[in-house]
């Protein structure tokens, strides 16, 4: 499965918090701060947390910085 042309090694569009950590190479707890911080945005079922793989394809191309040399 292919997200936004980016490979999506875990292939499930629906990440839990430990999958998120591995896709963006960050701690669980890492991603939890973004969460509380209200940048990465969640998906609440019962008591898991999901996070949508687009939405972090979306906040990755936002937070790209294109320097000119």
């Amino acid at each position: 499965m292919k997200a936004q042309g980016i490979n999506n090694p875990v292939g499930k569009r629906l990440l839990s918090i430990k999958d998120a950590s591995l896709y963006l190479n960050r701690s669980v707890w890492g991603i939890r701060e973004l969460m509380y911080r209200g940048i990465l945005p969640f998906i609440k079922f019962d008591r898991r947390v999901y996070f949508d793989i687009r939405d972090i394809d979306r906040i990755i191309e936002q937070y790209k910085q294109r320097h000119e040399f």
